[in-house]
């Protein structure tokens, strides 16, 4: 997969993301004009989320039974680009929840994006690809935060869905005219009602359920910072308004940059290595990160690595299942969503109560503790031996060279590797 698909796919990624948390900047006058009273404001986003949840369990498995993802990733897309234009033009809170909910829903294109690249790429470049795609959820999580943020303030808040509805729109008919489509002349066909079945098989497997509960902690350490920063960036000893809190997204950013070369890790059979080491480093950046009230150049520097080791450990996971399940790519991914969703809501809704509670230094631990139970999950399933019950990556398409070595970096031993 050439340099100029990949950006293309990234870029997908980030828009469909955006549309899902761009809300998060513009809650107060969005409420507002759509009458809501401020309590109720949070839901706004919550829509969103629960529609993503849905489409992950329904949508989703429609990558495997397809023959083309990149058609099913024109039409999300599209269907996206309506949600938002529905909101955008939103008269009453049900019509904006209705759209926000469509967009939520159909957002899982991101997951489709994924699977589609991983099932173009050489088996040597899998992790690579899957690390640069990946990268832009985390742009636009982050950016939404700085671009939504300029454009209220110039335009209004409804400018924010205009402009990724034809973003949405634009990408839709980029899809279908610059990438190839899929072709998998020995790929089983599959019925869309078993697809949707088999997901819950997939809860039963130690490989799935031990990448899925780090996924899990991981992003409720994530969660903890992004949803819980700006109430101490706002208040004493610095003041912060609105746009400047959002400027702390692009310092994330360079964090995030870090996934394509975590690929090319997992790429070298070093994915589980690479996992202890990103959780070893996402508890030291809570160090750092808890400074906050005396040092903003502390927090950068622990926002920085943060960002860098939630994706170092998120292009593993998804680099280590989508080889163990190449047969079904868009469930495996789809499912494993769910725990990063699911980790994301429990972090954003601690990080609050407990800065109420105990202040910043609360939350810092609770992101320090989330962290430590990922790594925790992590040095467990290392010290336990693998089971002919626990599938292993297929990696029939790998070198013999580095199959060998992925096949022994996931049985848990130390692969030869070097950062």
């Amino acid at each position: 997969m050439d340099t100029w698909r990949r950006l293309l796919l990234t870029v997908v990624c980030g828009v469909a993301v955006a549309s899902i948390y761009a809300a998060q900047t513009v809650l107060k006058p969005m409420g507002h004009d759509l009458g809501l009273p401020p309590e109720l404001s949070g839901w706004i986003v919550s829509t969103s989320q629960f529609g993503y949840l849905a489409g992950l369990v329904l949508l989703v498995p429609l990558g495997d039974v397809v023959a083309d993802r990149r058609r099913l990733i024109a039409v999300h897309l599209a269907i996206t680009a309506v949600g938002m234009i529905l909101t955008a033009s939103a008269s009453t809170a049900w019509i904006a929840f209705a759209g926000l909910a469509a967009a939520g829903v159909f957002a899982v294109v991101v997951q489709t994006t994924v699977a589609y690249a991983a099932s173009l790429s050489l088996p040597a470049e899998r992790g690579r690809n899957i690390g640069v795609v990946t990268s832009g959820v985390v742009v636009g999580i982050l950016g939404a935060r700085v671009v939504t943020g300029a454009l209220a303030e110039v335009w209004g808040w409804r400018s924010v869905y205009a402009v990724l509805a034809v973003l949405s729109l634009g990408l839709a008919a980029l899809v279908l005219a610059v990438l190839p489509p899929e072709a998998h002349p020995n790929r089983p066909s599959a019925r869309y009602g078993n697809a949707v079945a088999s997901l819950g098989g997939l809860f039963k497997q130690r490989l799935f359920l031990t990448r899925g509960l780090i996924a899990f902690f991981l992003f409720a350490s994530f969660g903890t910072l992004w949803s819980g920063v700006s109430l101490p960036l706002a208040g004493t000893p610095w003041h912060l308004n609105e746009s400047q809190i959002g400027l702390f997204g692009i310092v994330g950013l360079a964090g995030a940059l870090g996934a394509a070369r975590a690929g090319r890790w997992a790429d070298a059979g070093r994915a589980t290595p690479v996992t202890g080491l990103a959780l070893t480093l996402l508890i030291l950046s809570w160090a750092a990160i808890a400074q906050l009230p005396w040092s903003l150049w502390l927090l950068i520097v622990g926002i920085v690595v943060l960002d860098f080791a939630v994706q170092a450990v998120h292009v593993s996971n998804q680099h280590l299942l989508t080889t163990a399940h190449p047969e079904r790519i868009s469930s495996v991914i789809g499912s494993y969503m769910v725990f990063y969703s699911l980790g994301s809501a429990l972090g954003a809704a601690a990080t609050t109560a407990t800065f109420s509670a105990h202040g910043w230094a609360g939350s810092s631990l609770l992101g320090a503790g989330f962290a430590a139970c990922a790594l925790i999950i992590w040095a467990t399933d290392r010290r336990l031996p693998h089971t002919s019950a626990s599938p292993r990556p297929e990696n029939t398409d790998v070198l013999p060279a580095q199959k060998e070595t992925q096949e022994t970096d996931h049985a848990g031993h130390t692969a030869p590797w070097s950062l």
